[in-house]
């Protein structure tokens, strides 16, 4: 009976999580577009719900809701049908939609959906043999196989969004980084773009000017006609045709340039309103906020390091450690285990929300960037694709985050996996991604007042 009470709520709340990932694709990802494959909604809801029913099973495991057995039972299910649907279903669909734009295959779509699924397998197989991440004892067809190849993917797109994040969180929030942008600077930049339009409207004016003369002398009907009639117009050419293709030219030269300046006019518009913003109380939290992230993302990035460099990998989870450290180095009396399990219950929480928000606004930003009404149903497919595997590492990761105890039942249902290994390789992707990032920032950074001061 009591198997039946819990099923009872875990159905409930993967039926709300499919109506949250319904609502969501209806009125962020496709509020422009017609649905025309509900397949693809379907598809994205239910993965969406059970990603979300996995981080909901890891509360359940901290706050011990729910039978021992029947959280087993829920976990290996949902993790069952995650990978059926990230490893199976998903790729088809995309090579399905891939096939079905294309008119010359479109008669034979199935067989080319077929073809392109069992490349995609190929190359997800062979993905696992440069990794230490199975035991040698895993058959061919046991559930590690799939969890340790979607796990490597999806620990590196999480270590690369955490890198990039890390140092462009503070970029973005800190008021160190922006640029003094006065009236002036704007008004400079808006006479240059006015001058490049009367620019490109004189020039287009004698280009109509010339075109019309050459209209009323004839050159533009009275052409020859024939073979050798078309011989002759490439060889030779009208007295007014060689003047209007360099006019042509200096045109499309300044539509690029005014592209450009109004462009970094509207940049800087937005860097003018930014340094406003940072004036405010909100701005000044933010500032605040960008400076204890800039701590952050320099301790993490030391700390990278020194695992990389020692290969070193913790085997306590960090909430505990730190309690201990702190009760030890203060020589209080402290229940150690009782706040490390209330503390942990919240940081994995608080893990869990800000990732599924985070999650969601890089998809919907993304989508928008790249989508059309032709590759709409490919894009969500792949960004379910991206969601389900990010999801499926976040337990991988954040299993290191919760007390030993609560580890059992989560290590049980992904199976024997080299856990070191993916905490290592997140650090390996995390520093380069980083310190790639910082780069890139620096070299934006450097870059953009020349680009203004530029005559």
């Amino acid at each position: 009976m009591s198997f039946l009470i819990d099923s009872s709520i875990m159905i409930t709340s993967q039926i709300l999580f499919f109506g949250f990932g319904w609502l969501f694709f209806m009125r962020q990802l496709f509020k422009d577009y017609e649905v025309r494959q509900y397949v693809v909604q379907v598809i994205f809801s239910v993965t969406f719900a059970f990603s979300c029913t996995m981080f909901e099973l890891i509360i359940f495991e901290i706050l011990k809701v729910l039978n021992s057995s029947s959280r087993y039972f829920h976990w290996k299910m949902n993790l069952c049908v995650i990978l059926l649907i990230l490893v199976f279903m998903v790729p088809f669909y995309i090579g399905y939609f891939i096939v079905s734009n294309i008119r010359l295959l479109h008669k034979q779509r199935l067989l080319f959906s077929c073809l392109l699924w069992l490349t995609f397998m190929y190359f997800f197989w062979k993905l696992g043999d440069p990794f230490p991440i199975l035991s040698p004892k895993h058959g061919i067809l046991s559930i590690e196989q799939l969890i340790s190849r979607v796990g490597v993917i999806g620990v590196t797109l999480m270590a690369l969004l955490s890198g990039f994040g890390a140092v462009n969180c503070p970029y973005t929030y800190m008021s160190y980084f922006l640029r003094n942008v006065t009236d002036a600077d704007i008004l400079a930049l808006e006479r240059r773009l006015l001058q490049t339009m009367d620019m490109i409207i004189s020039k287009k004016k004698r280009m109509a000017m010339t075109r019309r003369t050459m209209f009323q002398k004839g050159e533009v009907h009275n052409k020859p006609s024939g073979f050798w009639g078309m011989i002759k117009s490439v060889t030779t050419s009208a007295p007014g045709s060689e003047n209007l293709t360099l006019i042509q030219q200096e045109v499309d030269a300044l539509e690029e340039l005014s592209r450009q300046l109004f462009l970094e006019t509207a940049d800087l518009y937005a860097t003018k309103e930014r340094v406003e913003y940072s004036k405010t109380f909100k701005g000044k939290y933010f500032n605040f906020l960008g400076y204890f992230f800039s701590i952050y993302c320099v301790w993490k990035i030391f700390m990278a390091t020194i695992n990389i460099v020692f290969d070193r990998v913790g085997k306590t989870d960090p909430v505990t450690r730190g309690i201990e450290i702190t009760v030890n180095y203060l020589g209080i009396q402290f229940d150690v285990k009782f706040w490390s399990q209330h503390i942990s219950f919240i940081l994995v929480g608080i893990i869990i929300v800000t990732s599924i928000r985070g999650l969601l606004i890089t998809l919907t930003k993304f989508f928008y960037a790249i989508s059309s009404s032709k590759s709409s149903n490919v894009i969500v497919l792949l960004l379910a694709q991206i969601m389900g595997m990010y999801f499926v590492s976040s337990v991988l990761l954040i299993r290191m985050s919760m007390p030993l105890e609560y580890r059992t039942i989560i290590t049980e249902v992904l199976g024997e996996l080299q856990f070191n290994f993916y905490h290592r390789w997140f650090d390996v992707i995390f520093l380069v991604s980083a310190l790639s990032s910082i780069l890139f920032l620096y070299l934006a950074h450097k870059q953009a007042p020349e680009k203004h001061m530029a005559p």
